[in-house]
C-alpha cells in the first residue's frame, strides 16, 4: 500500500500518466474523426446509389447521351473480364517472385534489387503505369483494348502479391524446412510443397487484396482500355469498365447518367468490401490453425 502511494505521488509517474492520457485522447479523437468521415461517405453513397440498383442496371448497356433508361451491363462484364485477366497474369508471376525472394532473396543482389523495385511499384501512381503501358503497347498497336487495360492493372497487382507471398513465407518456422531437407526433399519441392502449402491462406489473402486494389482503378484504364458504349466481349478492342464509366457519367449533365454513376460506385464499394472481408476471414482461419 505504501508503494502504491509513493508511486502515485511520484512527479515523474504523474507526468508520464498525464502524457499517456493525452496521447490516448488524441488517438481516440483521430480514430473517431476517421471513422466518422468514412461512415459519412458510405451513408451518402448508399443514399444516392440504392435508387440506381435495379434489374436493368445489370441487363442493359450504358445509354446514349440524352436517352432514358440504360444500365451498366457492358461496364460490369468489361470490368470482370479485365480484372479476371489481370488476376490470371499477376498471380503466378507474383507467387513465383515471392518464392524466389523468400528462398534466395537474402543471398543475392538480384533479390535485393527485386525487393527495391517491388517497393517502388507498390507506391507508384497508377496513372504512371497507365502511361507506361500506353507508350509501350497501345501506341504500337494503334488502338485501345481490354488486353492493354489488363496488362496495366496487372502491373499494379503484381507487387502486392509478391510482397504478401514473401512476407507469408518468411513466417514458416525454420524447423519445418529443416525437417523437409532432412527427409531428402529438394529445395524447389520444399518451397512449393512445404512452405507455400503452410501459408496458402495468407497467399490467397494477398491475391484477394490485390484484386480489391485494382477493381476501382480508373487512371490506367483511361490510357489503355478507354471505354465502349456498346456491349463487347472482344478483349482486343476498346472495352467498357466501371471505373471509367463512373468517371465519365459523374461529370455528365444527364440525371440518369449521374444516377448510374452512383449505382456503379456503390457496386464497386461493396464488391471491394466483400473481398476485404473474405481476405480477413481467410487470414483469421490461418492464424487459428
Amino acid at each position: 500500500m505504501e508503494n502504491i502511494t509513493l508511486t502515485a505521488n511520484n512527479p515523474v509517474y504523474r507526468s508520464r500518466l498525464l502524457r499517456h492520457k493525452v496521447g490516448i485522447f488524441f488517438s481516440s479523437l483521430a480514430m473517431a474523426f476517421g471513422i466518422g468521415a468514412l461512415l459519412w461517405i458510405l451513408f451518402i453513397l448508399i443514399g444516392k446509389g440504392v435508387s440506381a440498383i435495379h434489374w436493368t442496371m445489370f441487363t442493359e448497356s450504358t445509354p446514349a447521351p440524352g436517352s432514358d433508361g440504360g444500365g451498366l451491363a457492358n461496364a460490369i462484364v468489361g470490368s470482370l473480364m479485365m480484372v479476371g485477366s489481370a488476376t490470371l497474369i499477376s498471380t503466378p508471376i507474383g507467387i513465383l517472385a515471392g518464392i524466389y525472394l523468400a528462398e534466395y532473396g537474402d543471398k543475392s543482389w538480384f533479390g535485393g534489387l527485386t525487393r527495391f523495385v517491388t517497393d517502388i511499384m507498390l507506391s507508384a501512381p497508377s496513372i504512371v503505369i497507365g502511361l507506361f503501358v500506353y507508350a509501350v503497347y497501345v501506341a504500337n498497336v494503334k488502338h485501345f483494348s481490354g488486353w492493354a487495360g489488363s496488362i496495366a492493372i496487372s502491373l499494379i497487382a503484381i507487387p502486392v502479391v509478391v510482397r504478401t507471398t514473401d512476407n507469408m513465407l518468411g513466417l514458416v518456422p525454420a524447423s519445418l524446412r529443416e525437417a523437409a531437407f532432412a527427409l531428402g526433399a529438394p529445395r524447389w519441392k520444399v518451397a512449393l510443397m512445404v512452405r507455400l502449402r503452410a501459408v496458402k491462406a495468407g497467399v490467397v489473402t494477398g491475391i484477394l487484396l490485390a484484386v480489391a486494389r485494382i477493381s476501382g482503378e480508373t487512371a490506367p484504364l483511361l490510357f489503355t482500355a478507354l471505354n465502349n458504349q456498346f456491349f463487347s466481349a472482344n478483349m482486343n478492342k476498346p472495352m467498357a469498365n466501371l471505373p471509367v464509366v463512373i468517371y465519365q457519367f459523374a461529370m455528365s449533365p444527364y440525371d440518369n447518367w449521374r444516377e448510374l454513376a452512383w449505382g456503379g460506385a456503390l457496386l464497386i464499394t461493396f464488391s471491394v468490401l466483400g473481398l476485404n472481408i473474405l481476405s480477413r476471414t481467410l487470414f483469421n482461419q490461418k492464424t487459428q490453425h
